[in-house]
Parts: structure tokens; sequence; C-alpha cells
């Protein structure tokens, strides 16, 4: 594996699980730096109900501010037809989906089953492609639920092959309260690429039990070549008690870079963006990679 692909969450996936919201030009600004680190893959937002999560409050303004460029994408999180027609109608051109492997999740989440949610999905993928909108899938609770506990892995399966079926270039698998292992998080990826191409599966990391790398790592090994990541270790899960949040841009950067896998990153770049932000945010970047090489030139 000479070469990765990185999808950075942070700006999303990150700030939405923060207590501290960051306004429009502190994100603008963060994505800024995440390109000129060398991400070209940045979820930007989210169009969600600023009532539920304030944080994505003002996503189509950080949109409309970054503006489109060369070689950069800019996915956006939308849950439902409301959320598509807002990121099309302010020129986004992909987004991203979710479901879940968990029933109980689901419910919870966003009040409707597994097979509700596709229902709800069938008229966003129908406008994305009268509209040329790539679309991305999350599978969320692949390896543990809040409220059942272990997921059958049929399930995830199930419901990966049921995005990709419905026109989802990728599918990232999501440890949502981070308790995978190695081996769970290998076999998983596994099953997975039975159904759909391994080229499709993204892994989806979260750090709470400090078991994040080791899994990016076992299925770097079995063929999965697109890891997400947040700069920094952004965020957390309101289901996890004590969850740090997905796995750190910088510490992922550094273990695939002495490996020899390229990522195109500058890592000393990417550190000082993860403590500018941080800072912002009221605490410091969870890896200690980011103040350590901070401070070093790129």
């Amino acid at each position: 594996m000479n070469s990765v692909r990185l999808v950075e969450v942070g700006p999303r996936d990150g700030l939405q699980n923060e207590a501290v919201p960051l306004g429009v030009a502190d994100r603008v600004r963060l994505i800024e730096g995440l390109i000129d680190a060398g991400l070209v893959v940045i979820e930007a937002g989210s169009f969600v109900s600023p009532k539920w999560v304030p944080q994505m409050a003002g996503s189509a303004d950080v949109l409309s501010a970054l503006g489109r460029r060369d070689g950069v994408r800019f996915p956006m999180l939308v849950p439902n037809m409301k959320g598509f027609e807002a990121a099309r109608d302010i020129g986004a051109e992909e987004i991203a989906i979710f479901a879940s492997a968990s029933e109980s999740f689901s419910r919870k989440n966003i009040n409707c089953s597994i097979d509700e949610s596709f229902e709800r999905f069938a008229p966003v993928l129908d406008g994305a492609r009268e509209a040329g909108i790539r679309v991305r899938g999350y599978v969320s609770c692949v390896m543990g639920c809040p409220y059942e506990g272990e997921v059958a892995r049929a399930a995830v399966v199930d419901v990966a092959r049921r995005l990709y079926d419905i026109g989802c270039y990728e599918v990232s698998l999501g440890d949502t309260i981070g308790v995978g292992t190695p081996n769970v998080a290998r076999a998983l990826v596994k099953a997975v690429a039975e159904e759909i191409p391994m080229a499709a599966i993204a892994l989806h990391e979260h750090n709470t039990y400090g078991q994040a790398l080791a899994n990016i790592l076992a299925c770097l090994e079995e063929g999965v070549t697109v890891f997400d990541a947040s700069v920094g270790g952004l965020g957390g899960c309101p289901y996890a008690k004590g969850a740090t949040g997905n796995v750190a841009t910088e510490e992922l950067v550094y273990m695939l870079e002495g490996m020899g896998v390229r990522t195109g990153v500058d890592l000393p770049k990417l550190c000082r963006v993860a403590v500018e932000t941080c800072g912002k945010l009221g605490r410091r970047p969870v890896s200690p990679i980011s103040t350590i090489l901070a401070e070093v030139p790129s």
C-alpha cells in the first residue's frame, strides 16, 4: 500500500460534538488551514436543524465562503430531502447520508427505523442523480451500540450493501462508540467486502478505548485505503461516556507516513491547525503529537 485517501471530518463530525460552537469565520479559517496542510476531502458542515445541532448553524455560509477549489471536495451531511435541497441550492457537489446498523440507535438518533431511514434516502438519491451530486454513505454502530451492545455483523453488511446499491459511491463504516478491536475490525471489513468492492469501503474510527490506530492498521492490511479522521481529535460521542472523539488526523498521518504510506499532508502545518482550533474551543488537542510538531517548520 503506497498511498491512502483521508477524509477530514473535524469541521463537521468533530465540531458538532464540541460544547463550544465556532462561528462561520472560525470554521472557514479551520478549513482553509486544512487545505493548506494538504487535505483535499473535508466535510465542511451539515444541513441539519440548528435547533438540534447548533454547532452546525451557518453551514451554507461556510460552503459559500469557501467556494469551489480545484482538486478539493467539501462533502456536506444531509439527513433528509429538506437538507438535500438546502445543500443543492447552495451549490454542494457532494453530500453524505447516514444509516445505522442498530435499530435502537436509529430510533434514538433519527427517530425512525432502519427501513424508514432508507425510505427517506430514496428521494435524496433521486435528486442527487438528477443534479449530478455525488453521495457518500455512513453506517453507524458497526462494532457496537450504546443501547444494544454488540451489533450483528450481518446487520452491518446488509446496511452497507443497501447504501451501495442505492447509489452511494463509498460507504464509511463507523465505530461510533469506539469499542472495536483489530480482529473485529478486520473480520467486519472482510465480510462487507464480500458484498461491495473493497475500493468502496472507508473506515471511520472513534478512539474511546484507544484502539483506533490499531483498527485502522488491521483494515489497511486488508486493503482499505480510505480513512476518516478529525484534526486535533475533535469531537466525542454523546452516547459513550468519556469518548474522545474521532481518531486524530495528525496521529493517523504520523503513523502512515512512518510506514511509508503517502498521505499528501504537511504534518507540522496540520498540527498548527489542531493547536489553534482547539485553543478556540478552550482545550488542548487530544494527541501530544500536535503540540510537539506544531513548532516544527514545514
